[in-house]
């Protein structure tokens, strides 16, 4: 069962969508009672947790979205070398060989 929030965004497969609604309702709720605590203004309080809510999940997402990339990227650079060893492995093109007197002469 998915769960759709304004009918497009399905959190359940969108990567970050989930924890950026839990991060935004929380922000959500410390903005607009911080705000109620200090001035006892209900109906601003209330734009100030909408406010919240809004600046605290697009921040936590662009922020999840780029740790998401950059784990990405270094995922990508680890495979690229495994294979680049697995195919130099043993040969003249192995930069962890320890080259001979004979081949150094060569290049």
């Amino acid at each position: 069962q998915s769960f759709k929030l304004l009918g497009f965004l399905d959190v359940k497969s969108v990567p970050c969508a989930r924890e950026s609604v839990l991060y935004g309702s929380v922000g959500s709720l410390v903005v607009g009672l911080g705000h109620f605590l200090a001035t006892s203004r209900v109906r601003r309080s209330c734009d100030f947790a909408v406010g919240g809510f809004i600046c605290t999940m697009l921040g936590y997402w662009f922020y999840c979205r780029y740790n998401l990339a950059q784990h990405r990227i270094r995922q990508r650079m680890l495979k690229e070398g495994m294979r680049n060893k697995i195919l130099f492995e043993g040969s003249a093109l192995d930069p962890t060989r320890k080259q001979t007197g004979n081949e150094r002469s060569d290049s």
